[in-house]
């Protein structure tokens, strides 16, 4: 996994609440094995029309935010299922961060388990971010996660609280398996050791 330290991009400004995983990616594209092309079905149903053309109100159909990699949204932010298919369409999108007032408990999780940041902040200072990310399109936002900081637009700064461990884990860049591979040699070690004192087990 690949660790998150700081991020400074171009952020976009997504007004709207209880964006649920179906949204994210809906539910009949999620056989679809991760490849070249899936990050073009983040968001794919409010995206493109039926007739698979941009629509040119989403918000990332629009030049200045197509780039984009930290979205600050809603509140309530991947509620419904627990498709961690919501967080991989965004990863691969090139999104690392999404900022809100609250998220999807699973979601959260999903996001931190993958490689990506979720950030709470209060609705107004989220409202406050959108704001000036409509006013300066392409503005970019900054994210320390050593400091657990948010830098606006303006310059103003927002400390965010995250777990330790997850803060951790993410600075190293730790999944399930790579935090098990950190005490590798001592699990080899009990495993020897348990063989030698109790042969009869194996």
């Amino acid at each position: 996994m690949q660790p998150f330290t700081k991020l400074t991009a171009v952020a976009a400004p997504l007004d709207i609440a209880n964006i649920d995983t179906d949204k994210i990616i809906p539910a009949r594209f999620l056989r679809r094995l991760r490849g070249p092309g899936y990050e073009k079905l983040a968001f794919h149903d409010i995206r493109y029309d039926a007739n698979g053309n941009d629509r040119p109100g989403f918000i990332l159909n629009q030049a200045p935010y197509r780039n984009a990699r930290i979205l600050v949204a809603g509140a309530n932010f991947g509620c419904g299922s627990s498709r961690e298919a919501a967080v991989y369409v965004l990863y691969d999108y090139g999104i690392r961060c999404v900022i809100a007032p609250s998220f999807g408990d699973i979601h959260y999780g999903n996001e931190l388990q993958n490689g990506m940041l979720p950030v709470t902040l209060p609705d107004e200072i989220c409202q406050k971010l959108r704001r000036q990310l409509h006013e300066q399109p392409g503005a970019q936002v900054a994210v320390d996660l050593e400091s657990q900081t948010v830098t606006g637009p303006d310059g103003t700064t927002y400390r965010f609280d995250i777990d330790p461990n997850h803060k951790e884990r993410l600075l190293k860049g730790l999944d399930d398996i790579g935090l098990v591979m950190q005490n590798i040699n001592e699990i080899e070690a009990f495993e020897q050791r348990h063989h030698s004192e109790l042969p009869w087990l194996a």
